[in-house]
This record gives structure tokens, C-alpha cells and sequence, in this order.
């Protein structure tokens, strides 16, 4: 577990491109055969990837987190973002083919993934995991890619054409906190979201992925007024503080998976941060 400690916007003029990327990026998600996670002190997140390739994998307990299980008192959202695959949460087994997410609730003990058995799309699962405090239990809970609540958003003249799957969310799978979901922008889309936005209540953390081997997306982040960029590859994630904005532009269509945890669970609590105020 590597860890990460929160920052303030007054710092963000005093790093360079290596700084940024050292506390916001995690270029290495996911690790075949590990359950590879970053501990970041801004809302104490923990994301990451578990890739089972071919085996068991469970998840472990991280001395860093001074608890008797991973999810005492913890909460974890899943996205697969590779082939199918199973999660199984105290003896249950779930199936989660491509784009599926899975809610697992505090107090459950043992989590295993793994791939799926032959003739079920096997083999290739990436797990993307996504995890905050909770201060009580919901049920553990699957919902398949297409089940959530659908909202398509943007128009194909301002290039943010999109399709947003809310998964977990206040309408959705209940949580304590984590709000999360995956966005797919269409053919010729570029733009995840723009005009941009801050939520100060809360941290969110992008995983962008089906970004094609060649592309790029370049994430903005930082205050309106002081903003700063990161140039980020498939399946790699960004830590985004309650502070920064996040908006982001791919050189080609792309998805990602947004989660988010704080304060507030309401999804259109954010505070806009028009074009023309950008600096």
C-alpha cells in the first residue's frame, strides 16, 4: 500500500510536472497476480487494481489501515474494466463481466477475485477498486453495465457526447459515501466534462480506460484561476482534491470510472467554473 498525504491549492504553483504526477497519478493500476492499492489522506480514499491472472487472489489486510480486516470499518466499490470475472464476499460469488460494479459493504471479511470460468468471457479481469470509511453496513450489491441509472449528456457540436452509468449512488446502490459510476464518451467525443467544475465537499478519483495504446488524455486540475494539466495513459488513475477542478480532453474517445467520497452524496453538488474563467 503506498500511501499519499493531502495537499493545498497554495502548493500547486510550486510543482513541476514530476511533482504533479508524483501526488496526484497512479500510473501503475493494475499488477498481474496483485492486489496493488494507494492510500491517499484526502477524504483517506484507498483506490487501486486486483488482477487475479489466472489464480485466487484475495484481498489483504494492510498493516497501514491498523484494522483486523480490509472492510472493519470501510466501505468498497468494484469496477471490472477487463474480461469477466468473480468477486466472492464472505462465501457469495458474484459475476462481473466487463463494466459491471459490485457494492460490498463494512464488515464483510473475506474478498476473493478472480477470473471467470471458461465460456464466460474468461480470463483478463481487472478489478478496479475503490474504497472510503463508512460508519455503517449496506448490502452487498451487483448491478451489470446498462442496469444503473442511464443519463446521456453533452451534444457531438461541443464534442462531450457521453453516455454516464450512475451505479452507486443516492437512486442506486446505497452507500455511506462513495458515489461512483462509469462514463463512456461517444465516437468523435473528446471532452469528459467542460464547462468544468469543483465539489469542495468532496474528493473524486478518475480511472480512465479504453484509452487506445496511441492516445492520451489530458486531465485538467488545480484551482479556476491556477489551473495545471497531467498527461495520463490507459488504465491509469487520478487523485482529484475537493479543491481542483477535474475536466479532461483525450486525443480519442475513451471511458473512465468516477468515484467519489465525502460530505455530500448528491451528484450535482458541484460548483461550475465557466470557460471564460479559466487561467
Amino acid at each position: 500500500m503506498e500511501q499519499r498525504y493531502a495537499t493545498s491549492p497554495d502548493q500547486l504553483p510550486t510543482f513541476d510536472t514530476e511533482a504533479l504526477r508524483q501526488r496526484f497519478l497512479v500510473e501503475t493500476v493494475f499488477a498481474p497476480g496483485e492486489v496493488n492499492v494507494v492510500y491517499t489522506h484526502h477524504d483517506r480514499i484507498v483506490l487501486g487494481g486486483a488482477v487475479p491472472a489466472g489464480q485466487q487472489l484475495a484481498l489483504p489486510t494492510f498493516d497501514e489501515l491498523r484494522a483486523e480486516y480490509f472492510l472493519a470499518n470501510r466501505e468498497l466499490g468494484i469496477v471490472n474494466v477487463g474480461g469477466a470475472g468473480t468477486v466472492t464476499a464472505d462465501g457469495e460469488t458474484f459475476t462481473l463481466p466487463h463494466g459491471a460494479c459490485l457494492y460490498i459493504g463494512r464488515g464483510t471479511r473475506d474478498i476473493v477475485f478472480a477470473d471467470a470460468p471458461a465460456g464466460e468471457d474468461a480470463g483478463g479481469a481487472q478489478f478496479y477498486l475503490f474504497s472510503a470509511p463508512a460508519h455503517t453496513t449496506h448490502p452487498t450489491q451487483l448491478v451489470l453495465q446498462g442496469q444503473g441509472t442511464v443519463r446521456e449528456l453533452g451534444d457531438q457540436l461541443t464534442s462531450n457526447r457521453r453516455t454516464l452509468n450512475q451505479y452507486i449512488h443516492a437512486n442506486g446502490i446505497r452507500s455511506c459515501q462513495i458515489v461512483m459510476g462509469v462514463t463512456q464518451l461517444h465516437p468523435g467525443s473528446m471532452w469528459n466534462t467542460m464547462p468544468a467544475h469543483t465539489h469542495d465537499r468532496r474528493t473524486e478519483c478518475y480511472l480512465y480506460f479504453d484509452v487506445p495504446a496511441d492516445a492520451r488524455v489530458i486531465h485538467l486540475m488545480g484551482q479556476p484561476t491556477e489551473t495545471r494539466h497531467l498527461v495520463v495513459a490507459d488504465r491509469q488513475a487520478v487523485i482529484s482534491p475537493s479543491w481542483s477542478l477535474h475536466s479532461g480532453v483525450g486525443s480519442a474517445a475513451y471511458s473512465f470510472v468516477w468515484a467519489m467520497a465525502g460530505e455530500n452524496q448528491s451528484f450535482d453538488d458541484m460548483d461550475a467554473a465557466p470557460v471564460t474563467s479559466l487561467r
